[in-house]
């Protein structure tokens, strides 16, 4: 079963709640508190937020002698809660509790409120029992401030020659954050904390990094392979912990990137491919939870497809579980792909695929909606070119169409709403001018077919600009007029002469426009449209270089070229060097570290330096990755904002 919490709202955003009483810190305190409880019956349970159901989906609550749950407001009265039929607060005078347990954070109001009501002999506690030290929080005084909870985790693997690095940059700054810190608490495949450390946030805009082989060499650890919890204290403007992540290895068998796991755990996921024939896909389970997740409680499904296989064991508390995907379904195989059954008791979660060569890459499978539902006015505003319909060509799921004499590139369309029984799209390539080269009508897929598009092999007769530019997703409402606007895709990039391969996926967007619709074009911050660009590009170590492949998307006809900077920024927040790239709307721009900036300036630049990408003219959507020494291994991920 599901696990019965909220996480997130795509109207008011994410839940602070289950954050706050699943905090590592805070599962110790609840066994304490739970403890009490049981002691000190009956007790009186005053649920004046409707937060206990909640509560007992992390907590075993069964030992306490509950003599009555109790609630404020009056249509909540009657309502079954945990087993006992809410009763009116003024009725707890007559309760016979020795314990008033108070089901809320920042009690001290609500205990005011029923003073007079609690009998002479009871005690009374609250969940104030649970609360993280006080140091840790930016606004003590409203304890569920989601700012108070900027958290993420990451998977972190550091053995066998394999290791892991989290890279982000102190962004909260910008928005009035003063003195951020960072926790981190490491967890091992059993779920046990081996490592937590408290650190001082670097400079405005500097540089983050957490590397395994530092972790690891810190705590004297021996291998490890789990979840990393990240919470940065002192946040402002954004509750969200956003990092890249790069797996490397002691060779060039291992290198890839990803990047943040979404911080609110999801009833489903999609996207997560079959193996081809001689491959491993491995989807790996963070339980995000105090609570183990039961066997059976999570599982797989191909997409379209009913039949639900479930993983057989339990999962302990914030333990790492590795399932091969081909012990529930030995028969699957590329380009069929899988839906995940999560049930909210995990994150994102990554993926890792091993060839027959032995060669690794990881990427994460993508949140699959649920509150959906198709909308029948999206195809009368849409024209499918800039200049026609008032949204022009609509949603863009823009994706590199890498230099051709190297990379082969790959894109299979990706159901990622539960509303999504057909999907009428086409993609159309653009070189890097912007002007279209090809398209490909896939027709009006069903949600079961799984239809990989080799986008090389579409254009190899085809003349494009310098061998690369860009592919893009969209609706084509003449094959269908289902649409919901939550279009996503998986591309997968083969480089033809190492074999070594990178896939990413993400959904499309509303691109430079000036009309808004349904919150699109999002903003990293404030209120749409967004029309500007903010991305970080994390920079490879030496002696790796670094790929950026930016694209200028536009909805409609905007600015004939963007005004692009690339900043080129020291890990203390300071400003090495600035480059200016015109990228021609509706085109792309391929480039790399070393050739852009020169060795001076990458001297100067130093050891976990990054490229701020910024344009106040368009919004830009940018791929980044790592080119291991002598080009025998890459990485490639699309990149984040703030």
């Amino acid at each position: 079963m599901p696990l019965r919490i909220e996480t997130f709202s795509n109207v008011t955003g994410g839940s602070s709640f289950f954050k706050a009483v699943g905090h590592p810190l805070a599962a110790p305190k609840a066994a304490i508190l739970i403890a009490r409880l049981a002691s000190f019956g009956p007790v009186a349970v005053y649920d004046p937020l409707g937060l206990l159901s909640g509560l007992a989906e992390f907590y075993d609550l069964s030992s306490i002698d509950i003599g009555g749950i109790y609630v404020q407001d009056v249509e909540q009265v009657g309502r079954e809660v945990f087993g006992h039929a809410a009763r009116p607060v003024t009725d707890l005078p007559s309760s016979g509790a020795r314990t008033v347990f108070v089901v809320a954070f920042d009690s001290q109001r609500l205990e005011g409120h029923i003073a007079h009501l609690i009998p002479k002999q009871a005690g009374v506690v609250s969940l104030d029992a649970m609360r993280v030290p006080e140091d840790m929080l930016n606004d003590p005084g409203h304890y569920l401030s989601k700012f108070n909870w900027a958290t993420n985790f990451a998977w972190f693997r550091d053995g066998n020659g394999h290791h892991t690095r989290v890279v982000s940059a102190n962004y909260w700054p910008r928005y009035g954050a003063k003195g951020t810190r960072l926790w981190a608490c490491l967890f091992d495949e059993e779920g046990r904390p081996i490592a937590d450390w408290t650190e001082p946030m670097p400079p405005t805009d500097g540089t983050v990094v957490i590397d395994s082989r530092q972790v690891r060499d810190r705590f004297k650890l021996s291998d490890f392979c789990g979840s990393l919890f990240l919470h940065v204290i002192g946040a402002a403007g954004h509750d969200v912990v956003k990092y890249a992540l790069d797996t490397y290895g002691d060779d060039d068998s291992v290198l890839s990137c990803t990047h943040d796991a979404n911080a609110w755990p999801a009833d489903l996921y999609a996207g997560l491919p079959a193996p081809r024939e001689g491959e491993r896909v491995t989807l790996w389970i963070q339980n995000s939870h105090p609570t183990p997740i039961p066997a059976g409680a999570v599982g797989l499904n191909l997409m379209g497809s009913a039949d639900i296989r479930t993983l057989d064991r339990p999962v302990p508390a914030f333990a790492t579980v590795e399932l091969d995907v081909s012990t529930l379904f030995p028969g699957a195989r590329w380009p069929q792909q899988f839906e995940v059954q999560a049930g909210k008791h995990f994150v994102r979660p990554r993926y890792e695929i091993v060839a027959a060569d032995g060669r690794r890459r990881m990427a994460h499978a993508n949140v699959e909606r649920t509150d959906l539902k198709p909308d029948p006015k999206l195809p009368q505003l849409t024209g499918g070119a800039m200049d026609k319909g008032v949204v022009g060509k609509g949603h863009i799921l823009p994706a590199p169409l890498l230099p051709m004499g190297r990379w082969r590139t790959i894109l299979l369309p990706t159901p990622m709403s539960t509303a999504q029984t057909e999907l009428p799209v086409k993609a159309v390539v653009y070189d890097r001018n912007g002007a279209a080269v090809t398209e490909h009508r896939f027709g009006n897929l069903k949600r079961s077919d799984s239809v990989a598009l080799d986008v090389t092999g579409l254009v190899a007769d085809k003349t494009v600009t310098d061998g690369w530019g860009h592919v893009e997703l969209v609706y084509d409402f003449e094959a269908g007029t289902i649409a919901d606007g939550w279009l996503h895709a998986l591309v997968r990039y083969e480089d033809v002469t190492t074999g070594h391969v990178a896939e990413t996926s993400f959904g499309s967007h509303m691109f430079n426009m000036a009309m808004v619709y349904r919150n699109e074009p999002q903003s990293y911050h404030g209120h749409p449209p967004g029309l500007s660009t903010r991305l970080f590009l994390r920079l490879g170590t030496d002696p790796w270089d670094t790929l950026c492949h930016l694209v200028y998307p536009a909805s409609t006809r905007w600015h004939d070229s963007s005004d692009t900077s690339l900043i080129l920024v020291r890990r203390d927040g300071v400003e090495v060097a600035r480059k200016r790239l015109a990228i021609p709307c509706g085109g792309s721009r391929f480039w790399r570290y070393h050739e852009m900036f020169t060795e001076a300036e990458r001297l100067a630049a130093g050891e976990h330096a990054y490229v701020l990408i910024r344009d106040t003219t368009c919004r830009l959507f940018g791929y980044h990755g790592c080119l291991a020494a002598g080009d025998s291994a890459f990485s490639l991920d699309h990149m984040f904002g703030f």
